[in-house]
């Protein structure tokens, strides 16, 4: 596998902003072949679809409240929350107070990557 990855550093004002509706953008700061860490900005309103991947997942809440959907429990997050998601099960979230998340991923997301 061709080794893949970020810049060693990465400063915030020179990173994009991937818009993923009006209510959601991300960002990612920083990966490898086996990890990525991606901030992710809600909007209230703003939905992260039921979905699974074949990634571990830890998230920290930096901001915000969501209602948070993982593998059939359902739980209010606020900042300073966090989470993992264990590889192949469901999750979902619904923003109820804008915030931001920080997502990590291992292996990377090269879905994240693609054009």
């Amino acid at each position: 596998m061709e080794k893949l990855g970020s810049d060693l550093f990465l400063m915030e004002n020179e990173i994009p902003w991937e818009r993923i509706d009006d209510k959601l953008s991300r960002q990612i700061v920083g990966y490898n072949n086996d990890i990525m860490m991606v901030k992710v900005k809600f909007k209230e309103g703003g939905i992260g679809p039921v979905h699974d991947h074949i990634h571990s997942q830890v998230t920290y809440v930096v901001s915000g409240a969501f209602e948070m959907f993982i593998d059939g429990e359902t739980r209010i997050i606020r900042g300073g929350d966090s989470f993992y998601i264990p590889p192949h099960v469901s999750h979902g979230a619904v923003c109820i107070e804008e915030g931001m998340l920080i997502d990590v991923f291992s292996p990377h997301r090269e879905d994240f990557l693609e054009d």
